[in-house]
């Protein structure tokens, strides 16, 4: 068994409730631990660690087990939208994915519907074709979507599979955004989720996320990036409280 050490306070409970709603039937298992290709991944609060018995590095960038904590705290318990938040739900994590080819498929699947809806969906592809580059490039039968969105779903697949694409963080934030903005179905939106996620970018922020607006009070996208200049360069964190708040 490995022992994956972190900075406390860690939100253990939270960090797999957001996976629950999200994973995958046949594929992942979420209870109080995760499991998923013969890979357990549960928790040792006494010893401030994470035990899994492979897969190091990907339990460890899916878990956000190196988020330097301490210092978002500090950043967010000053600022009076975020500060109550912080203080509640101390350890927030920003979850990052198994596979970034499958998240950047479950995002664009997502895209306005609902979390359960979207888990349906993912459901069916799985179990249909499979969540590989190869097998969804070469998929025909619609899972249940606007056809445009499942052919740029075949059209990523088929981007990745042959090497036209990489899920590779970009020199700066604005560089990883048009690189994922460049591909057929990926908005403003899906691109930031994916950044946050898949990319790892801790200054990623949907700031046109329904939950994220209503959380910080419907202002204006433009109040609410100006607001958010404050949570850099932290504000992936600030967009999982946010969420967190809504219940």
């Amino acid at each position: 068994m490995l022992r994956l050490s972190y900075t406390p306070p860690y939100d253990w409970d939270g960090i797999l409730n957001f996976l629950r709603p999200r994973a995958i039937a046949g594929v992942e298992i979420v209870h109080d631990f995760y499991e998923r290709d013969g890979v357990r991944v549960t928790h040792d609060p006494a010893n401030h660690a994470l035990i899994v018995n492979a897969e190091e590095e990907r339990v460890r960038k899916m878990f956000d087990v190196d988020a330097d904590i301490i210092a978002i705290q500090k950043l967010f318990a000053r600022d009076k939208t975020l500060g109550p938040l912080i203080r509640k739900h101390p350890g927030i994590r920003a979850p990052g994915t198994w596979d970034p080819f499958e998240m950047s498929i479950r995002a664009m699947v997502g895209q306005q519907i609902s979390v359960a809806g979207a888990t349906t969906i993912m459901a069916r592809i799985a179990s249909r074709h499979g969540v590989t580059p190869m097998s969804l490039m070469r998929a025909r039968t619609n899972p249940g979507m606007p056809q445009a969105r499942w052919d740029a779903i075949r059209g990523l697949a088929r981007a990745v599979a042959r090497g036209e694409m990489t899920f590779t963080r970009g020199a700066t934030l604005d560089e990883s955004i048009a690189h994922l903005t460049a591909l057929p179905g990926i908005g403003p939106w899906t691109a930031h989720y994916i950044a946050m996620r898949a990319l790892r970018e801790p200054d990623a922020f949907p700031h046109t996320d329904l939950g994220v607006r209503k959380a910080a009070g419907m202002i204006s996208d433009r109040e609410l990036l100006a607001r958010a200049e404050a949570w850099r360069p932290y504000r992936a964190y600030a967009t999982m409280l946010l969420w967190k708040s809504l219940g």
